[in-house]
């Protein structure tokens, strides 16, 4: 018997923070590296936000908190869902965790027994799959595909869910793809749930205020209430609020599934940082200008690189609705040779000799449970994702 557990040999590294350290590495070689790997907004987080930090530091809110958050974020929380989504959360439906993904740990590590399956549409977020195989859960994987704009359908759905099917995990705006849905669209996926009443949702709504061409978001409890007793809905503050290292997510749902949370929490982490809840306050309840603002940035990164990537040979990239990332197929350059010698056997190949020969730093597909595709974010400036868009087009048209 090794010294380290089984169950580590279950997971992987995340694939985006490594991506994320090679490219450092080569940076700090010297090497002119662009990197678009990491999911992260280039804004800075806004200032009432950080002033709200500061005011807490100076009024010595630096201690111990309720393990799942403070009143005031709770109820800033609650009355978030109210306002935005028409949902009623109380305080004791809302658990606040260190980013979305420990409510996520939480929520599926207090549910699952061994052999419990969870379906995960993909391409798919890489920390599903990890977490539930760390779990000692199934990971069952309903297929997107790209002709559809990679947007699960209620077949595909209906096909994957078993007996042993305990939780559905569902993300849109979607990481990786961007893709998003119309209220039509939902409703159909959600009335495959309503008829499973065995299976609960989770639903991963991290991008809702990242959505574009005049789409409108909903989340599935919105547009099917009678999932409500099952169902745990999760946001944070990474994205919209360009708060990715200050480390605060929330969930809300059915009070037993929160109280298992909780315990979970109380002997793991304890209460997320005590000055970035403050933070979070004044985000929900404070000015939210500069989301449209950063969205209209956004959009003009989405089109400036779904239109280069498409004249690239050998890739194709449909245009998404929402999030920061395209996910493009490369299909059309497996089995060629890069300028540099380097054999194109799949996605991960491309990645590497992409980085190696032009320094553009990118997630292979592989990553995210599709191949053979690759993930950008275009969360970056102009001038960059120019530059790495020329360089992907010189990569691809000097193939042979």
């Amino acid at each position: 018997m090794g010294f380290l557990a089984d169950s580590l040999n279950r997971i992987q590294p995340s694939a985006t923070l490594a991506v994320t350290s090679k490219a450092l590495e080569l940076k700090a070689q010297g090497r002119d590296i662009i990197s678009l790997g990491a999911g992260e907004p280039d804004f800075d987080t806004p200032e009432h936000i950080k002033d709200a930090a500061i005011k807490a530091m100076r009024e010595g809110k630096t201690k111990y908190t309720n393990v799942d958050g403070i009143p005031e974020l709770k109820a800033a929380i609650s009355a978030k869902f109210k306002r935005e989504n028409g949902l009623d959360y109380k305080p004791s439906q809302i658990s606040v965790g260190t980013g979305g993904k420990q409510v996520l740990f939480n929520a599926l590590m207090a549910t699952i027994n061994p052999g419990d399956e969870v379906v995960i549409p993909t391409p798919c977020w890489v920390s599903y799959i990890d977490i539930v195989r760390l779990g000692d859960g199934k990971p069952v994987f309903a297929e997107t595909r790209i002709e559809d704009g990679f947007k699960l359908t209620p077949a595909a759905l209906d096909k994957a869910i078993t007996p042993k099917t305990k939780w559905v995990l569902f993300n849109a705006p979607c990481n990786p793809t961007g893709a998003a849905y119309t209220r039509d669209e939902l409703k159909a996926l959600m009335d495959v749930l309503a008829k499973h009443k065995h299976v609960w949702l989770l639903t991963d709504d991290m991008y809702e205020h990242l959505i574009f061409d005049g789409l409108k978001f909903h989340t599935p409890v919105e547009v099917e209430p009678s999932l409500y007793e099952r169902t745990l809905t999760l946001n944070g503050f990474s994205k919209a609020y360009c708060m990715t290292g200050w480390r605060l997510g929330y969930g809300a749902g059915p009070e037993m599934l929160i109280k298992a949370m909780s315990k979970l929490q109380s002997q793991s982490t304890s209460n997320p940082c005590s000055i970035t809840q403050y933070a979070g306050v004044a985000a929900l309840n404070g000015p939210q200008d500069f989301i449209p603002r950063h969205n209209k940035s956004f959009m003009e990164r989405r089109d400036l690189v779904v239109s280069m990537l498409n004249q690239s040979t050998g890739i194709k990239c449909p245009k998404p609705q929402g999030a920061f990332y395209v996910y493009p197929s490369c299909e059309g350059l497996i089995g060629k040779t890069s300028a540099g010698g380097a054999k194109i056997v799949n996605d991960e190949a491309f990645v590497t000799a992409l980085l190696e020969e032009e320094g553009v730093a990118v997630v292979q597909g592989a990553a995210f449970a599709m191949s053979p595709c690759f993930r950008i974010s275009y969360a970056t400036d102009t001038k960059s994702l120019e530059e790495s868009c020329r360089r992907i087009q010189r990569f691809c048209g000097n193939m042979k």
